[in-house]
């Protein structure tokens, strides 16, 4: 017997503030910043049992070290939720966020929960490499020609999109100033602020030198990453890190961070059952694969399949999130799909902000049901690209 398909509904959605790489946040474990996140979601909504709540979904890129051991599991445990609540963990790299997001509501679409936890949590501090920490790709990529982009690195993939869409090294600096400016904005607005859950840091830091162990305690309140003091000069003056004559800077491409973010997703018997407000309803969600070498450009192929499902024509939408790897495929995206700059990412981007990989999805997810509820916009999405070749986006809708 077939159910109809029903709407799920974002009713809480915070994050932590974002620290950069060994950063304010580079002593906090990855399950403890997905326990604060977990346990501030849930307190958004204070008269939720949670009991009710039937599984959590948290995205990690890199499951391993601290973070493994099914690390949705551990945190939701150290958050204070039963055991009788589950948890898994899922990856699909950068978009791992977004796609809890898209899972959670499948469920409840499908009448299989009522009350779902998504999330995502990532510390790029404890990770020795931006691989993880054993690097152990299949030799066979190496042995046909067609395999080698299966092992390129995010940097060689982004040169690879400059070259091809022939986006200077100019409109990525210029893409890089913008993204901090737009921030740094936000930030001095109190914009975040709705979003963000500070959070409590006690860090012991220890003296190879003398043998004692130093107690740091303090409150991080605001993302770590934005420069105000990010220019154009200043960009130019960074060297190519990924090709010698190439035109991907550390300056242009996104930050190497820590954070986590958590949105509680719930259907439409529990918003009247206890007469919650929700922030946005889940519209839609598609994933697409592309060539790896040129994987920044997957929102391209993701974007469009989403809305064409969704039945919403692209110039509805009034609000992109789209993860910023790079300057040279975020202008790539903006440039192919022809979407209004001023549409794009109002706040700043990864460049600017971080890019806790595996958490991102659920952060920008956070930012822009919030954000649509502050400027009374009705539609917008989550899009980024993904390792491997693939591209993610997510679409909402807010409900005033």
């Amino acid at each position: 017997m077939s159910k109809q398909i029903q709407d799920a509904y974002i009713v809480a959605a915070t994050r932590l503030p974002v620290g950069r790489r060994k950063g304010m946040l580079g002593h906090v474990r990855p399950d403890d910043m997905l326990a604060h996140a977990i346990r501030s979601v849930m307190a958004q909504v204070p008269g939720l049992d949670p009991a009710m709540v039937e599984d959590v979904i948290v995205g990690c890129a890199m499951p391993e070290a601290e973070q493994g051991m099914n690390v949705a599991r551990i945190g939701l445990l150290l958050a204070g939720l039963p055991n009788s609540v589950p948890g898994v963990t899922v990856n699909r790299f950068c978009a791992s966020g977004l796609q809890t997001v898209a899972m959670a509501a499948d469920r409840i679409r499908l009448g299989e929960a009522e009350v779902m936890i998504a999330a995502g949590t990532e510390t790029m501090s404890l990770m020795n490499q931006m691989m993880g920490n054993k690097i152990a790709l299949n030799p066979a990529i190496f042995e046909k020609a067609e395999n080698y982009a299966i092992g390129f690195g995010m940097g060689i993939t982004a040169e690879k999109v400059a070259a091809q869409w022939k986006i200077s090294r100019e409109d990525q600096d210029a893409f890089a100033v913008a993204s901090n400016q737009k921030a740094c904005a936000a930030i001095a607005a109190g914009h975040f602020k709705a979003e963000i859950s500070p959070y409590a840091v006690k860090a012991r830091v220890p003296n190879l030198r003398t043998g004692e162990v130093t107690v740091k305690e303090y409150l991080a309140e605001n993302d770590e990453g934005p420069r105000s003091d990010s220019s154009l000069a200043g960009l130019a003056r960074l060297r190519p890190v990924f090709a010698a004559r190439g035109s991907v800077t550390a300056g242009n491409s996104s930050q190497m961070s820590d954070g986590a973010a958590a949105v509680l997703v719930v259907s439409e018997k529990i918003l009247k059952q206890f007469d919650l407000r929700p922030l946005a309803r889940f519209a839609g969600f598609s994933v697409a694969g592309v060539a790896p070498e040129i994987m920044g450009i997957g929102p391209v192929e993701a974007i469009p399949r989403v809305l064409k499902r969704a039945g919403i024509r692209q110039d509805e939408v009034d609000w992109f999130e789209l993860n910023e790897a790079f300057a040279a495929q975020a202008l790539a995206v903006i440039r192919t799909l022809e979407l209004d700059p001023a549409k794009v990412n109002p706040l700043g981007g990864a460049i600017a902000l971080g890019h806790p990989l595996g958490a991102t999805g659920t952060i920008r997810t956070a930012t822009l049901v919030h954000g649509l509820q502050r400027t009374r916009q009705r539609y917008g999405m989550v899009s980024m690209c993904i390792g491997t070749g693939m591209g993610a986006a997510g679409l909402f809708e807010s409900l005033q």
